[in-house]
C-alpha cells in the first residue's frame, strides 16, 4: 500500500480529520469568471490555484482537494478541452501535492459528468467508466493519495465512479451525494434517500461515505443529516462538507450568510453526530476551516 495510504487511515481511526474548502469560489475571487473551466487554470495560471491549496495547508487542513471537479472529458469538452483531460489533472494534482508535502494528503477530484445514464439519458455505462477511469488514474499519476468523488445525486453513476476510481488503482475511494430536503427527509435529486445512496457507493467498494454541498441545507440540517449518514454507513467512517449556507445574489455577487465562527460552532456538533471528516464546500474559504482547526488535534 501506498505509505501515505497508510497513514491516512490510521490517522482516521485515530482522530477526526479536518478537510478542506471550496475551491471554485475562491478561484473566482481570483479573477476566475463564472461558468469558466477552472481546471484550466491548473496549466494557464497555477500560482491561482497555488494559493487557494496554500491558504487551506495554513489554516491547518489535513486534506487538499485538487482543482478538477469538472474534469471529466464529459465537461471539458464545454471549454473546447476534451481532449487534455490526462494534462489537466495531472497537472492538478501535482499542484496540490507540492503545496501538501508531508502535511496534508491530496484528494484527487471528480465530479459528475455533467449529463444522464441511460435509459434517462444517451451516455452508457460504459462510456462514462471509461471517462471516470481516465480521469482517476491521470489523478493518481499525478500525486493524488485518495480520490474523492462528489456531489453525486444518481447512485448509479456513483458507483460507476467508485469502481472506475478502483480500476484505475486508488487505495482508497470516498464517495460523496448532494442532499436536499424534501417532504419526505433527506433526498439527492435523483429522489434517492441517504441509506439507498450509501448502499450503492458501498458496494462498489468507497472506503468512506457521506455528504457535500446540499441544496438550502443550514449547519443544522447537515447536523442531523450527519446522524442519518452514520446509521446508513454500515460502519463505513463518514465526511461531511457542508456550503456555508444557502447562497444569495446581493448587488450582482453570490453571497454565503453563515460564518466562520458559525462552523467552529458546529464542528463539535458534528464529530458527536459521527463524522470522522469534516470541511466545507460552497462559500466556505480558509477562514471557515481555521476557525474549525482547534477541535481536530493532529
Amino acid at each position: 500500500m501506498n505509505p501515505r495510504v497508510a497513514r491516512f487511515r490510521e490517522a482516521l481511526a485515530r482522530r477526526p480529520i479536518l478537510g478542506d474548502g471550496a475551491t471554485g469560489t475562491q478561484l473566482q475571487l481570483l479573477g476566475l469568471a463564472p461558468g469558466a473551466g477552472g481546471e484550466l487554470w491548473n496549466v494557464d495560471r497555477p500560482d491561482q490555484v497555488r494559493a487557494v491549496h496554500r491558504a487551506y495547508r495554513d489554516a491547518g487542513c489535513d486534506l487538499l482537494t485538487t482543482n478538477t471537479f469538472g474534469g471529466t472529458s464529459y465537461v471539458l469538452a464545454g471549454h473546447g478541452a476534451a481532449h487534455r483531460v490526462h494534462e489537466l489533472n495531472v497537472a492538478g494534482a501535482r499542484l496540490a501535492r507540492e503545496l501538501a508535502g508531508d502535511r496534508a494528503w491530496v484528494l484527487g477530484d471528480i465530479g459528475p459528468f455533467g449529463g444522464m445514464l441511460e435509459p434517462l439519458g444517451d451516455v452508457t455505462e460504459d462510456e462514462v467508466t471509461l471517462a471516470f477511469r481516465a480521469q482517476a488514474a491521470a489523478l493518481l499519476e499525478g500525486g493524488a493519495d485518495i480520490i474523492l468523488i462528489e456531489t453525486m445525486s444518481d447512485p448509479a453513476e456513483a458507483a460507476l465512479a467508485v469502481r472506475a476510481a478502483k480500476a484505475a488503482g486508488a487505495e482508497c475511494v470516498i464517495a460523496t451525494y448532494s442532499f436536499q430536503q424534501s417532504a419526505a427527509g433527506h433526498r439527492t435529486m435523483m429522489g434517492t434517500t441517504p441509506a439507498a445512496a450509501l448502499a450503492a457507493v458501498i458496494a462498489a467498494g468507497a472506503d468512506v461515505v457521506g455528504a457535500n454541498c446540499g441544496t438550502e441545507l443550514s449547519l443544522n440540517d447537515y447536523v442531523k443529516l450527519t446522524a442519518e449518514l452514520v446509521t446508513a454507513a454500515a460502519g463505513r467512517p463518514v465526511i461531511v462538507q457542508p456550503n456555508a449556507g444557502s447562497p444569495r445574489l446581493v448587488d450582482g455577487a453570490i453571497s454565503y450568510d453563515e460564518s466562520a465562527a458559525q462552523f467552529a460552532a458546529a464542528a463539535p456538533r458534528f464529530l458527536a453526530a459521527g463524522a470522522r471528516i469534516v470541511g466545507g464546500c460552497c462559500g466556505s474559504t480558509p477562514a471557515h476551516l481555521a476557525a474549525m482547526a482547534a477541535h481536530f488535534p493532529k
